[in-house]
């Protein structure tokens, strides 16, 4: 008995060892908003975040009327489109590195836009991501968070 627990307890960490994303992966929860802490109105909170490979992002309705969907040209390569459900979470496993927006259908060009930077340094598409044509309010949202995260 205690040999299989210490077996199990060996295998156990020699695997999270092998495979560190699987003991460090984390869910980040961004809040769908009408009106931010900041006093904004149509928000995503917080608006960007840094993540790791392997972690998840949940956006989570807060207030009715929000989705979240992939803004299809502004993510990495290769990433499958995302797309939420109005008034629904949407849970979005990150696999690759770069940046992703993401926006509030109905509220895009209000600014409701997010972004996710995975990985370390600057992304890959993130000339592409400052270079995109939006809605006046949603670049400046963008440039602001893009900013923040000192990319």
């Amino acid at each position: 008995m205690i040999r299989e627990t210490l077996a199990t307890t060996l295998l156990a960490a020699a695997a999270f060892s092998l495979f560190p994303q699987l003991a460090s992966s984390a869910e980040i929860q961004v809040k769908m908003l009408n009106k931010g802490s900041d006093g904004e109105a149509m928000v995503f909170e917080p608006a960007a975040v840094k993540v790791a490979v392997g972690d998840t992002v949940k956006f989570v309705p807060t207030d009715k009327g929000h989705d979240a969907a992939g803004v299809k040209e502004l993510t990495p390569d290769g990433v499958a489109a995302v797309e939420g459900k109005m008034n629904q979470e949407l849970v979005v496993k990150i696999e690759k590195e770069g940046a992703y927006v993401i926006k509030c259908t109905p509220h895009y060009g209000m600014g409701m836009v997010a972004l996710i930077v995975a990985g370390d340094g600057k992304p890959a598409n993130l000339d592409a991501v400052k270079a995109a044509k939006l809605p006046k309010k949603t670049r400046d949202r963008l440039d602001a968070e893009i900013a923040k995260l000192g990319l």
